[in-house]
């Protein structure tokens, strides 16, 4: 199975499918990696705070994919915000990883309160230029808080990471995300925190009618709008499942019924949410 790749505004791409590790530990997800890029997964993502970037590395480097084949992201956390300290974050997190570089290093929460991810951005514009990274951008983001970092620096993020799923949809934040030329990118995208989204009438109806499952039937609706999915999965055949969402589309009606899923007020705030 081949992933399509979408475009970044900064001239890189990004496979549309990948593969969530959390809440995976080192051993886990190092075999779950190499069954992952033998189905076709060549995108990763980790984060420093996941504790498991060592066994990513280690999945990375016993699948035989070239590196260059590989799309890696990661995410520095709070400990890392301000005053250069995402230099040593993303080089303690390449160690774990042994890697050279990172393909996508991402702010893990804006903690607005604090007011350091403007100075961290900073930073993390230094170590692109340093080649230590491929494309830097944001997870958890909300509309004032780009706004915020693009007025003070004028470079804006590859991807904006956020909570998305038919019941938590983001309008607002996906509608900035667009206007500003920043990807959408999906954790969590067949819904988590007890919103099973998979056992929805409407969901189950669909994969029914199409003879798919009801997950194929979710990452097919991110796929459709243009957006990047993470699904996690520690089960080959459930990564199997996950990979297999590009020989068909999803029709307006359907779209339109899911469409009527979106539950208002739940989701995480990430004025108030992460470490």
């Amino acid at each position: 199975m081949t992933v399509p790749t979408l475009a970044l505004n900064d001239g890189h791409s990004i496979p549309q499918l990948g593969l969530g590790t959390w809440p995976l530990d080192d051993a886990e997800v190092s075999d779950v990696i190499q069954t992952a890029t033998g189905l076709g997964y060549r995108h990763i993502d980790t984060a420093a705070k996941y504790g498991n970037e060592k066994g990513v590395g280690a999945g990375v480097a016993a699948s035989g994919i070239p590196r260059e084949d590989l799309f890696v992201a990661t995410k520095l956390d709070g400990v890392y915000q301000g005053d250069d300290r995402a230099i040593a974050g993303l080089e303690g997190s390449l160690e774990r990883l042994g890697l050279d570089y990172v393909d996508l290093l991402l702010i893990h929460w804006p903690l607005p309160k604090r007011g350091e991810f403007v100075s961290t951005w900073r930073t993390f514009i230094g170590l692109r230029e340093r080649g230590l990274v491929r494309s830097i951008g944001v997870s958890n983001f909300k509309p004032a808080h780009l706004a915020t970092l693009i007025g003070a620096t004028e470079v804006v993020p590859a991807v904006n990471q956020i909570q998305l799923s038919p019941f938590i949809v983001r309008t607002e934040e996906r509608a900035a995300n667009a206007a500003h030329g920043i990807l959408t990118e999906s954790w969590s995208p067949i819904g988590g925190d007890g919103a099973n989204v998979l056992e929805s009438p409407v969901i189950r109806s669909i994969a029914d009618e199409i003879g798919k499952t009801p997950g194929q039937v979710v990452l097919r609706w991110h796929v459709q709008q243009g957006l990047v999915a993470i699904p996690k999965s520690r089960t080959a055949s459930r990564l199997a499942d996950n990979i297999a969402i590009f020989d068909f589309e999803l029709t307006d009606a359907q779209l339109a019924s899911i469409a009527t899923l979106e539950q208002p007020g739940t989701g995480v705030d990430s004025d108030v949410t992460g470490h």
